[in-house]
């Protein structure tokens, strides 16, 4: 006779929302056990009871048998005495605890696709379609656990066939909390047709996605892109493109394609074919496009009707974070889009499109957030860091794992600000965390720093370049020691000058300034950063050479009452490409150092004899080779091959340790980046540079927690 013993298991990680119950349920049914599965706040619980050997083979297939989607962090187990089940259920949810993990959103499974253009299938170009293995997840989730009551699926009761489905063991739905059809499912408030007649038409249309509300035309209408800059006031960044052929717009590698096509659907940087069918005015002057893929049944049936690429940018004017609500989108895009496709699904929470090149993230958010980054040491009490003011982002740690928020915008505009409160707030209800330390940057007029220091919570003020660094470290589960070279265009020092080239040794619990960019005076302040040829009249005039900006005479005069000193390596990189007449004023951050790069691309060239640290005399090459005659290209080529020699050589003088960290939004160059680190391997440094969190100032929350977890 065999002996029936009852276990019950508690499993953790991403287990809700990802068809983790139906598989429990059928796994059950497989080895012949009776009992209930169910969420709770925490996670999944598991009665499951029958012989010995079929509760140790249901055991291990937890793990190693679990749904693609799903994450199996935990799986703990007890013996409890046998009830005499006969049937396995899947039972009502409890809501004991706060801390399990809701998934990504996810983009439309091709089980769905098939259905959604099957004439045949009820579904039928239905824009709302989904299953247990896509749709929305993050996006929709008011509470834990997650069940169709906490989700904005609520308002939406279940048809007769969508509850068979629901309840149905058999079915790819069984218990897919967003399912829903054209009977009691979410709506259109523009029919499709009408929408893909504007675009054609050359009109601009708001588009409501998973995350917010998206700005889209027609990609190949040179007029309707650049209506769209100027309604939204965009004038030079790049826009997004959304299609469903991206060849046919870059050249694509199996590394681009397999992020293109993978569930998480973001935006990848790519070489754009010179026959794209593309408006010059969509990336101005750059060899890369942004393209994604459509990743709703909406953007599906709106790619296939309209029969080309479109533009599909964030709906919002440059720098705020995008609309989700859908009143605030109409207020906010009311003089940008000339018509809006929205629907009756509410967005509890706003997350942009994530953008990534082949090897590391440049905005971490949808598709991503809210998975957890590993931290190399645990936090001891829950840690909020607050990040910085650019590319904001916050980040809650709790035990090992730390949850960065998608991507805000930058904090020095209201809508931001307004947003940063708001999410803050959302997160620390999802998680259900109280913080008891909040980490934040140094500089004193950072709005998430003055933000951090009114709260009850211990504090921990953190340097930038320090987070920069731990970042980087962190997510390779690595404490230090290391050397970190930490390029970015600004971050407050300890000595309350702004600081943005530097080499430091470091770990996660503190850091030594070993080298750095000599010091130089912004003409003006901000203005500096908006104008770069006052970064170039600095320079010169530092490095004794002719400075013939015109307005230099009059600008000189506030070197004394508004010029703080910076060694910021995007600084330089500014100077250089004024200098060369690249650009004397940009429009967006980084716009000088972009088009610098692209003048050099790949031409060969030998570095300067410059040793790291006096910008001055390295203009002044770039100011004398110009003046001799040298080609542009040759001299920005040979820009980027200094900076890179020059950092190495600056690490070899420093010595131990022997791995070398690159951070800083500096080294999303990808010349810099790849020069660096050639110079530094063939020294035998070992190099460390990001996969997982953005180099750029995204990822700062997320080095702030590390370091507050190792403090």
């Amino acid at each position: 006779m065999l002996t029936v013993e009852r276990r019950r298991f508690r499993v953790g990680g991403v287990v809700q929302g990802v068809g983790f119950r139906p598989f429990v349920f059928g796994l059950a049914q497989h080895h012949g056990l009776a009992g209930f599965v169910l969420n709770d706040g925490t996670g999944v619980v598991i009665e499951a009871e029958g012989a010995t050997i079929a509760l140790d083979a249901f055991a291990a297939a937890l793990r190693t048998e679990a749904p693609s989607l799903a994450r199996v962090d935990v799986v703990e187990m007890e013996q409890v005495g046998p009830a005499g089940a006969t049937t396995f259920t899947i039972a009502a949810s409890t809501a004991t605890g706060r801390t399990a993990l809701i998934p990504p959103d996810t983009a439309t499974c091709d089980d769905c696709l098939r259905e959604l253009f099957d004439p045949a299938d009820r579904r039928y170009r239905y824009p709302f379609i989904n299953c247990t293995q896509c749709g929305p997840r993050f996006t929709i989730v008011r509470s834990v656990p997650y069940d169709r009551p906490n989700t904005t699926m609520a308002g939406f009761p279940l048809c007769d066939d969508c509850r068979r489905e629901y309840e149905d063991p058999a079915d790819r739905r069984f218990h897919a909390e967003p399912v829903c059809c054209a009977v009691c499912g979410p709506r259109l408030t523009l029919p499709l047709e009408q929408a893909v007649t504007l675009l054609r038409g050359g009109a601009i249309v708001a588009v409501k996605g998973l995350g917010g509300w998206h700005l889209a035309c027609d990609a190949a209408d040179a007029a309707a892109v650049a209506r769209l800059r100027s309604r939204k006031h965009r004038e030079d960044k790049p826009f997004a493109l959304m299609t469903t052929r991206p060849a046919v717009l870059a050249h694509i590698d199996g590394a681009e394609a397999e992020l293109l096509d993978s569930r998480r659907r973001p935006i990848v940087l790519v070489r754009r074919r010179a026959d794209a069918p593309v408006a010059p005015a969509v990336a101005p002057g750059s060899p890369w496009l942004g393209v994604m893929l459509p990743y709703t049944p909406l953007h599906h049936l709106l790619l296939a009707d309209f029969g080309g690429a479109l533009v599909m940018t964030s709906g919002n004017r440059s720098d705020e974070p995008i609309a989700y609500d859908d009143d605030e989108a109409r207020e906010r895009l009311g003089e940008i889009a000339d018509a809006f496709v929205g629907h009756d699904r509410p967005i509890h929470r706003r997350c942009e499109d994530s953008i990534v090149r082949a090897s590391y993230p440049i905005r971490r958010s949808r598709g991503f957030a809210p998975e957890a980054v590993p931290l190399p040491v645990g936090a001891a009490q829950p840690i909020l860091a607050v990040g910085a003011e650019l590319k904001s982002t916050f980040c809650v740690a709790r035990g090992r794992e730390a949850f960065l928020s998608p991507h805000l915008g930058d904090l020095d505009t209201e809508l931001a600000y307004r947003a940063f409160r708001t999410d803050i707030d959302l997160y620390v209800s999802m998680l259900g965390v109280v913080p008891e330390m909040l980490a934040h940057d140094l500089h004193p007029e950072y709005l998430s720093t003055k933000w951090a220091v009114e709260q009850d919570a211990v504090l921990l003020g953190v340097q930038h370049h320090h987070a920069h660094a731990a970042s980087c470290l962190a997510e390779h589960g690595e404490t230090g020691p290391a050397l970190a070279l930490v390029f970015d265009g600004t971050g407050y020092g300890t000595d309350e000058t702004l600081w943005g080239g530097e080499l430091l040794r470091c770990d996660l619990t503190g850091f030594e300034r070993i080298a750095h960019l000599r010091p130089v005076p912004l003409p003006g302040g901000e203005a500096a950063v908006r104008e770069p040829w006052r970064m170039a009249a600095s320079y010169l005039e530092l490095a004794g050479r002719p400075v013939r900006f015109e307005r230099w005479t009059l600008v000189r005069e506030s070197l004394h009452v508004n010029a703080p000193l910076s060694s910021g390596m995007g600084r330089l990189f500014d100077a250089a490409a004024a200098v060369l007449g690249l650009r004397e004023t940009v429009t967006y951050e980084g716009q000088a150092a972009v088009e610098l790069e692209l003048l050099a691309a790949d031409t060969a060239a030998e570095p300067y004899a410059w040793r790291f640290g006096d910008g001055a005399e390295l203009i002044a090459a770039v100011h004398d080779d110009l003046a001799a005659g040298r080609p542009r290209a040759k001299i920005a080529a040979a820009f980027h091959e200094t900076i890179a020699a020059a950092a190495a050589a600056a690490c070899a003088e420093a010595g131990e340790p022997g791995t070398v960290v690159l951070s800083g939004g500096s080294f999303q160059n990808l010349r810099l980046a790849a020069a660096t680190r050639r110079n530094l391997e063939a020294l035998g440094f070992r190099v460390l540079t990001h996969r997982v969190v953005p180099p750029n100032d995204g990822g700062i929350s997320y080095g702030q927690a590390a370091i507050a977890a190792a403090a």
